[in-house]
């Protein structure tokens, strides 16, 4: 059955100007599988507050995420900033999580996924531990282009026919933002009815390389602290220096927009 129009545009939330769309992690997975059944491909995108901060601040950036299905909220920070407004998103949708639960729907719906990306071996790392949770999962394939492939015409080569070959339904694309995203445009026209999702250093979490931080953590939106102590040297600059200002910046911009419409409500 062809989805509805709420289905196919889900309700947004408008933070800074970047439209999230406003779904639960299971809401997103059921878009997604909606469109396989349709025969219609797509890209969902998380962002989190450093991918808000870079849009913001990116003309390159901005035309990028123009091209996502689905922007959804990838951390807290958001989360929260949304209640503030007055305009709630129903919870975050982690990249490093959707890697886990999309894989869990697609396995039981018969859907096939490739692995992109990742650190050397990560991808297979992670196609291991994704069978182990589920053996019925079908992969079609894994390709991790070494440092440097974007600058290269013979890798994109690769990468587009190795995806031809495996013809997959899903595609997880772990290259970091906006590299990742650079490469999801480039191929999606070749691959309308496969769905991309951005997902960073998620198959390093899969594959149990990099630990997640404990669920009380991350719904306290402490998952940073975390990951700041795991990798302080790669992360030090986006969490302490470039993430508090930008913070503070977005919760002002969320309640003067509240305050706007409240002044705009009816007596």
């Amino acid at each position: 059955m062809e989805p509805s129009s709420a289905q196919r545009h889900p309700p947004v939330v408008r933070l800074f100007g970047l439209d999230f769309a406003a779904l639960s992690e299971r809401q997103t997975i059921g878009h997604v599988l909606r469109g396989l059944d349709s025969g219609r491909g797509g890209w969902v995108c998380p962002a989190n507050l450093d991918v808000l901060r870079q849009w913001r601040g990116s003309e390159e950036v901005r035309e990028l995420m123009s091209h996502a299905d689905l922007v959804v909220a990838d951390g807290m920070p958001l989360v929260w900033a949304g209640g503030l407004q007055g305009s709630p998103l129903p919870e975050r949708v982690a990249g490093s999580s959707l890697t886990l639960s999309l894989s869990a729907a697609a396995a039981e719906s018969g859907a096939s996924v490739f692995l992109l990306g990742g650190d050397p071996g990560m991808a297979e790392a992670a196609v291991d531990k994704l069978r182990e949770r589920d053996p019925r999962l079908q992969v079609a394939g894994t390709l991790s282009p070494p440092f440097g492939f974007e600058t290269s015409p013979e890798w994109h080569q690769r990468i587009e026919g190795a995806l031809l070959d495996a013809a997959p339904d899903i595609v997880y694309v772990g290259l970091g933002f906006p590299k990742q995203e650079r490469l999801i445009v480039a191929l999606r026209d070749t691959f309308p009815a496969s769905w991309f999702v951005s997902c960073g250093i998620s198959f390093s979490f899969v594959a149990g390389e990099i630990r997640r931080a404990p669920v009380l953590a991350q719904r306290l939106g402490l998952e940073w602290l975390h990951r700041l102590l795991q990798e302080p040297r790669r992360l030090f600059r986006r969490y302490l220096i470039d993430g508090p200002p930008f913070l503070a910046e977005l919760l002002w911009s969320v309640l003067r927009v509240r305050a706007r419409e409240g002044a705009r409500a009816p007596s």
